[in-house]
Order: structure tokens, then C-alpha cells, then sequence
């Protein structure tokens, strides 16, 4: 029997259905220890004290960077994904797994039922999540 209401398919093959876009912030990006809302990099943010990793991209290290070029794509990435989390309400939805090894949340995010992930992966900006790290230097 069919489900209303749930997607089939989307950018990654799940059968999702996208939150409520009932979240809204103002996201600089994190310049210091203490950390309550801001943007860590391309798929880490805080909000309100929590730290969420995007659970369905990985984007180029900023902080401990193999190559010149991953660093720069980095920074990008940052700046998008500030830009995108400013640009309105979004939903997180949680994924398999609740947290990561480092204690962050695993959530995908979405705006108007669209992945902002996936918009990442589709400027360039991102992989999709694999199960492991994609090298960024050529």
C-alpha cells in the first residue's frame, strides 16, 4: 500500500520525507571557541549550542587541508553554506545514525523539500557521503 506523502528516490535513492522548513537562524562564521550558532565549514554548523554534521556530504578540509586547491574549495564551501543556512527556514532530518565518533549531530538538511546538500554536491562544492573521504587534490 503507498505512502502519502513520501518521496521515492531523490538525489541519493532514499525514500525520504523532507521536514518542515520550521528552523531559522542567523549563522556567522565561527571564529572562536565558544560557540553557540556559526558555520564551522562546509558541513559542520552550530545551532544553539548543538553541533551538526551534514550527514549526506563531506566537503573539503579547511583546517588540516592535503593541497592548496582543498583548501581554497574549503573556504568556498564555507561560504556557501553560510549563505544557505541564512537564506531562510530549513528542516534537519536525522539519517541512520544519530551522532558521529566526534560527538555531532547527523542530520540532512533541507529547504522547500530540496537537500542542501545535494546543491552543494551540485555547485561542486561537495561529495556525496560514501562511507569514506574522496580525495579534493588532483
Amino acid at each position: 500500500m503507498p505512502l502519502a506523502g513520501v518521496v521515492i528516490g531523490g538525489a541519493y535513492g532514499w525514500a525520504t520525507v523532507p521536514p518542515e522548513d520550521t528552523i531559522s537562524a542567523t549563522f556567522p562564521i565561527c571564529t572562536s571557541s565558544v560557540r553557540t550558532t556559526c558555520v564551522v565549514d562546509g558541513d559542520t554548523f552550530w545551532l544553539e549550542g548543538i553541533k551538526y554534521r551534514i550527514a549526506d556530504i563531506d566537503t573539503p578540509e579547511i583546517s588540516e587541508s592535503r593541497c592548496a586547491e582543498e583548501k581554497a574549495l574549503g573556504e568556498q564551501a564555507t561560504i556557501r553554506l553560510q549563505s544557505l543556512l541564512n537564506a531562510g527556514a530549513f528542516g534537519l532530518r536525522a539519517g541512520l545514525r544519530d551522532e558521529d565518533k566526534y560527538g555531532r549531530k547527523l542530520r540532512e538538511v533541507y529547504r522547500g523539500g530540496q537537500s542542501l546538500g545535494a546543491q552543494l554536491v551540485d555547485e561542486g562544492l561537495a561529495h556525496r557521503w560514501v562511507g569514506f573521504k574522496q580525495s579534493w587534490c588532483g
